[in-house]
Parts: C-alpha cells; sequence; structure tokens
C-alpha cells in the first residue's frame, strides 16, 4: 500500500596589499618621504554556489529550473565502483551541501548508454519520486510502499549478503514509470535498456547498477527528500559530471 506523507568557500581572499614604501632622494632643501599602504582587512565571503559544484555546462543543463534538491552521485573513475552521495538544497543564497556519505556503484562503474546486464550505473539526471521498503516508512514525505516484495536474498559481488539492502529503497526514474511503486516494472525504454535502478542500503559491496549507502544515511535521505521541493539525482563519474 502506497501511503503520502509531507519532510565557501570561505573566501578568506584575505586582498592583503602589501606595499613597499617608496621614499624621495634626501637632498638638503627636502626631508624623506615615506609612504606606506595599510593592509586591507580580510574580506569574509558565506555564499553558496549558484551552481553545484563538479557539473559542466553539459550536465549543469539537464537539472530542471524547478529541482530545488539534487542527491548529487560523484563516482570516482569510470570504471570504478565506490563513489561519494551528497544532498543538496537549493536556497536564496544557492545551493547548500549537506553530509557526505560514501557509497557503492555498479561494479565496472558507469556508462551513458546502460543496458540490462552491462553492470554499470547510468549517467545523468534523474527524478525521485518513489520510495518503498522492507521496513514501515521512516517518515519520508515520499510516496512510500512497504511489503515483501523489497526483501533481497543471496550474496553480492565480494561474497558479502545481500539481506536488508531493500530495507529502504528511492527509486531512480530511470526507464521507469513515475508515480508508481519501485517494484513496478513498467520499462518505457524497453527491457532491454534495464532498469530497477535504486537508492537502496550498502550491503557492503558494488551493486549491479544502483547506488548505496548506509542504513542511517538511507533513513536521513528518505526523511529529508520532499516532492514539494522537486528532487533529482545527478550521478556519474566525476569526468563525466564535469563535462
Amino acid at each position: 500500500m502506497i501511503t503520502r506523507r509531507p519532510h565557501v568557500v570561505l573566501l578568506a581572499a584575505s586582498l592583503v596589499l602589501t606595499g613597499c614604501g617608496g621614499g624621495a632622494a634626501a637632498t638638503p632643501e627636502r626631508a624623506p618621504v615615506t609612504t606606506t599602504i595599510r593592509p586591507a582587512p580580510p574580506i569574509s565571503l558565506d555564499v553558496a554556489p549558484q551552481q553545484l559544484p563538479g557539473l559542466g555546462p553539459k550536465t549543469w543543463a539537464k537539472v530542471p529550473d524547478d529541482a530545488r534538491q539534487a542527491v548529487v552521485v560523484t563516482g570516482r573513475g569510470k570504471n570504478s565502483p565506490r563513489s561519494t552521495v551528497v544532498l543538496y538544497e537549493r536556497t536564496d543564497a544557492g545551493w547548500e551541501a549537506g553530509e557526505s556519505w560514501p557509497a557503492h556503484n555498479a561494479l565496472r562503474g558507469w556508462t551513458d548508454d546502460h543496458h540490462a546486464g552491462d553492470l554499470r550505473s547510468p549517467i545523468g539526471v534523474f527524478g525521485l519520486t518513489d520510495a518503498g521498503g522492507r521496513l514501515r516508512d521512516p517518515g519520508t514525505r515520499l510516496p512510500y510502499d512497504q511489503g515483501g516484495g523489497f526483501t533481497a536474498t543471496g550474496t553480492g559481488f565480494e561474497g558479502e549478503p545481500l539481506a536488508g539492502s531493500f530495507d529502504y529503497v528511492v527509486a531512480i526514474n530511470y526507464n521507469r514509470e513515475p508515480g508508481t511503486s519501485p517494484l513496478d516494472w513498467t520499462r518505457p525504454l524497453g527491457a532491454g535498456r534495464g532498469g530497477g535502478i535504486w537508492l537502496h542500503v550498502d550491503h557492503g559491496g558494488p551493486t549491479h547498477g544502483c547506488v548505496s549507502i548506509a542504513e542511517k544515511h538511507m533513513k536521513q535521505l528518505l526523511r529529508a527528500l520532499d516532492p514539494a521541493r522537486h528532487p533529482v539525482v545527478v550521478m556519474g563519474d566525476a569526468d563525466s559530471l564535469a563535462r
């Protein structure tokens, strides 16, 4: 059942002007003159960035104008299964960053042409509209589907147990129908383009295509995401995001 619920750079630019005093040559008629330029007081600016850090023009252009929350997943490398996750909130001053959380992505890294079974996470900007999990809603404002369909079994690529991985999930709107349970398997781009890409609880190893973070961080994320702020995820390796 789906329920709906309401959630610098301290540019201490020490603009210091260090000037050397220049003196006129001493003559019997005029005493030496010394001019001193005093250091300017430090200028401290505490301003949030107007654009999400680390994004190049191509990626930034894909972020919707109405997005006021952005989960930025930055991979260590194109072929790396490790990444970091930061939730940004857009304010009148600009984008403000939350904590940085360690994460896993797909075993073989990232791709901008994802297909089923390639063991790579899709690069791009995608909406975050629906959540769910095996455990009850921890207090998210996203529609939340709780049920046994989120039970994970087996082991991961490094032999780690997968149990609990889907206790909490947020569906990433890659090749899926927004506004449905994460368990809905409608694939608008076709089954060959993969799907079922989620943010979910980390099991200690690489994923098939999802992004995983610690359980406590999943709870924080679920409680923070607000559909009224049109949240998106921006995901990919650092070099791809910088384009």
